[in-house]
């Protein structure tokens, strides 16, 4: 059994503020080493449910965060960014038999994290007239590919996010913002029931958690700056719309990866 996880920083247990997701900054070990160990728990659990082959892409930044000397012998992992549309899933296709996400968040204009953000911080993603998180982005690439989302750890309003997506995707919820804070579980229950659900997560068929990809994508960009906005409406089939949107429609969801990869 093939699994795929992809694990970011700003879901995981304690992360608040930006200088503590950032590379090079005194604050940021502490929690690069949560991410690890949140990546451990799932590589755990995902072995105990009957994952014998696995593959890891550390998709935070400059997506290279995880320490990979604690990664078991049957787990490859890709670190830094091969530039393909698929993005923080790069290395995901058909041979995997479901998806992990470890340490998402929240969408980009939520006010249920302090670093709820869509792929930057300077632009917000709509599809089909919602905003939308990476979580909803990543499990569509997942599902370009059939391959189901078992199980994904981050945020509370994350967490309700997915259950309005499909409910029985297996979640567990870090943390809750508040305003700038944020309420927290302990770290180390975060490692422990990351592994226990993760493994429960592995028992559950995959038609009940595939996503289907919906006919048609209207896909807007909304920016902070409207000189940037005039700008990638150039990209071809997109158009600039007040408000400093760029929109673009399309029927195959890897454009649409495939714009984000370009204009955010």
């Amino acid at each position: 059994m093939k699994v795929f996880i992809s694990a970011d920083l700003e879901g995981v247990a304690g992360s608040t503020t930006w200088i503590e997701t950032e590379k090079n900054t005194p604050d940021y070990v502490p929690f690069q080493q949560q991410m690890t160990k949140e990546v451990e728990a799932a590589i755990e659990g995902a072995i105990a449910g009957g994952a014998t082959e696995i593959l890891l892409k550390d998709a935070h930044d400059s997506a290279r965060n995880i320490d990979i000397s604690i990664l078991p012998e049957n787990v490859k992992v890709i670190r830094g960014w091969t530039g393909d549309p698929m993005c923080m899933v790069a290395g995901l296709d058909e041979s995997f038999d479901r998806a992990i996400f470890i340490g998402y968040h929240s969408k980009g204009g939520s006010h249920r994290n302090p670093l709820a953000h869509t792929l930057t911080t300077t632009v917000d993603v709509k599809i089909n007239g919602e905003y939308v998180s990476e979580f909803l982005i990543n499990t569509y690439a997942a599902a370009l590919h059939g391959v189901p989302v078992s199980f994904v750890s981050g945020d509370v309003g994350l967490t309700e996010e997915i259950k309005t997506v499909n409910e029985n995707i297996v979640t567990f919820a870090t943390k809750e913002g508040i305003g700038g804070a944020t309420l927290s579980v302990s770290p180390r229950l975060a490692v422990s029931e990351t592994k226990r659900l993760v493994e429960e997560s592995m028992k559950i068929d995959r038609n009940s958690i595939q996503v289907t990809l919906p006919e048609k994508f209207v896909v807007e960009l909304v920016y902070r700056d409207h000189t940037r906005a005039f700008r990638n409406s150039f990209y071809p089939g997109a158009k600039f719309k007040p408000h400093n949107t760029v929109e673009f429609e399309t029927t195959d969801y890897y454009e649409v990866l495939r714009i984000l990869q370009f204009l955010t």
